[in-house]
């Protein structure tokens, strides 16, 4: 699942099952078992591929890197032997062309006492990242400053809180360094608001009206965890492919804006901070940074196959399935430096890898899958964006997209279902539905939580995930989730804290919906109530 660090600004933004190939007829046809002997996904098979997944060898899937390549490799490799039908634009492939910037090691960040002559320099990718984005559509910032620095203590302008961090500070034309943590007196709702990575965006739009040549962010706290999975993304980033040349400061309107962590004696933080209430920057300190870039283009790829469906009328339409096979890759500065997503996404890629198991093994519906693994989910939901807007089956084919993205953790029976709410025109409330009756069918229903199913809740994590693109092109979509965890983005999200029961009996569940989408001879369309 995709983090956001500056979500909302300017308005823009979680198995291979059987062994060797299935059994085929004479015609070339697989051969279907009746559905009351297939197995659905299982807690072994769905360990036992997990583990290979999100196994060191694929040193974190990070997509712009080979690695991604050979987390694609590893599902075409597996529907190859069980004899599903390639459905990319090169076999089970769908190119997905993407441009790579790269932050080059002769960039720079040095604080610069002018009265002295002293400098202390700030190790970029180390203790400091540059934001080269904000976001599709959104202005650039600068990639270069020369201004005295100020401080700006938490960023923070509250009455509730009896204080104005601006009040008597000059910012115009300054580098402004903000903390970003909660400020003294905040309580659990504030200071969940003022913290990391929603108060990035939060102290953004309040001090980029204010004119900066430049605004430091200094994650601090819980925050420093948060710059720590982050930064490589920063130092490599990916957008949709672009020919064009690196815009120059004059082209780029917003003043430079670096992600810092907290460090013992950072040169971007005051003396004395925070024991000194009224900490500021030595008169004649300045930031001098540069920020050097390059771009090429980087070929990711989407999974892509289908398994048809039995009825003439309905199998030219699809019940798509989906996850993301990428994850964040190496995160530099630890002993365990491969951050192995094994829930975010391992646990769904494999679940969809299972239902693909027991589809193509299984009695036809009268609907066809169609499965997709989406590339580059973390670093912007590109593999998504590109597939909707590129389709490998006509678009309005697609009846209904059920997404799986984290569904291995937090508890036995709990999963989050999103969709029937937070989707535009309740063009996912007839599907919610149908989801409803096949787990309230169940011998063991779920326990389905539906709080983050808004568009406004605080952790937008209807906007985070592949389903979302597909939602956009009005396709009913639902998202199943296990929720966020302790081991999120970290080196510690690893194949033996998942629950593979757990894991099995979601998988079990998103695989009786799709059967039951797949079935109707109607489409779950729009309109209805939210199930409650």
């Amino acid at each position: 699942m995709r983090r956001m660090i500056a979500a909302g600004l300017f308005g823009v933004g979680a198995c291979a099952g059987g062994a060797g190939a299935a059994a085929r007829g004479s015609a070339g046809a697989p051969l279907r078992a009746p559905l009351a002997a297939v197995a659905p996904p299982g807690a072994e098979e769905l360990k036992r591929d997990l583990y290979a997944f999100a196994d060191d060898s694929m040193r974190g899937r990070e997509a712009g890197t080979p690695d991604a390549f050979r987390a694609a490799q590893f599902i075409a490799a597996r529907l190859k032997a069980l004899g599903l039908e390639p459905a990319g634009d090169s076999g089970f492939y769908q190119h997905v062309p993407l441009t790579r910037t790269t932050v080059t090691s002769v960039s720079r960040v040095d604080v610069v006492d002018g009265s002295r002559g002293g400098r202390a320099s700030v190790a970029v990718g180390g203790a400091v990242v540059p934001l080269l984005s904000l976001g599709a559509g959104a202005p650039l910032p600068k990639l270069a400053a020369d201004a005295p620095l100020v401080f700006a203590k938490y960023g923070v302008t509250n009455t509730k809180l009896g204080r104005d961090d601006f009040k008597g500070l000059d910012v115009a034309g300054k580098a402004v360094v903000m903390m970003v943590e909660a400020p003294p007196g905040a309580d659990s709702i504030q200071a969940k608001a003022f913290a990391a990575p929603t108060g990035i965006s939060l102290r953004l739009q309040k001090v980029l009206g204010m004119g900066p040549a430049a605004v430091i962010l200094v994650l601090s706290g819980e925050g420093r965890e948060i710059y720590e999975q982050a930064a490589s993304q920063f130092m490599r980033s990916l957008t949709p492919f672009d020919t064009s040349r690196i815009p120059t400061d004059n082209e780029r309107p917003l003043p430079l804006i670096l992600l810092a962590k907290d460090v013992p004696n950072s040169p971007l933080v005051p003396a004395g901070w925070p024991g000194k209430a009224e900490a500021q920057f030595a008169s004649g300190l300045k930031l001098v940074a540069r920020v050097e870039a390059v771009r090429d283009q980087a070929m990711e790829y989407n999974v892509v196959a289908v398994v048809r469906g039995s009825d003439p009328a309905l199998n030219k339409s699809y019940v798509a399935m989906g996850a993301h096979l990428d994850h964040i890759g190496i995160q530099h500065g630890k002993a365990d430096s491969i951050a192995n997503g094994a829930d975010d996404d391992g646990s769904g890629s494999m679940a969809v890898l299972a239902i693909a198991r027991a589809a193509v093994q299984g009695s036809p519906m009268k609907r066809s899958w169609l499965f997709v693994w989406h590339t580059a989910e973390e670093k912007g939901l590109f593999g998504s964006s590109y597939f909707t807007s590129h389709p490998t089956v006509p678009i309005d084919s697609i009846v209904a997209q059920l997404n799986a993205d984290m569904i291995g953790r937090n508890g036995s029976d709990s999963l989050y279902i999103v969709g029937p709410v937070a989707a535009p025109k309740q063009q996912s409330v007839a599907l919610g539905a149908i989801a409803d009756s096949v787990n309230a069918a169940g011998a063991r229903p779920l326990v389905i939580d539906r709080s983050f199913d808004s568009p406004t809740h605080p952790e937008r994590i209807y906007y985070r995930s592949d389903h979302y693109n597909y939602a956009l092109k009005g396709i009913p979509i639902l998202f199943f989730t296990t929720g966020l965890h302790s081991d999120y983005h970290k080196v510690t999200d690893s194949p033996e804290k998942i629950d593979y029961l757990k894991m099995a009996r979601i998988a079990e569940y998103v695989w009786r919906v799709g059967l039951a989408v797949g079935n109707r001879t109607t489409r779950p369309r729009p309109g209805g109530t939210p199930a409650l």
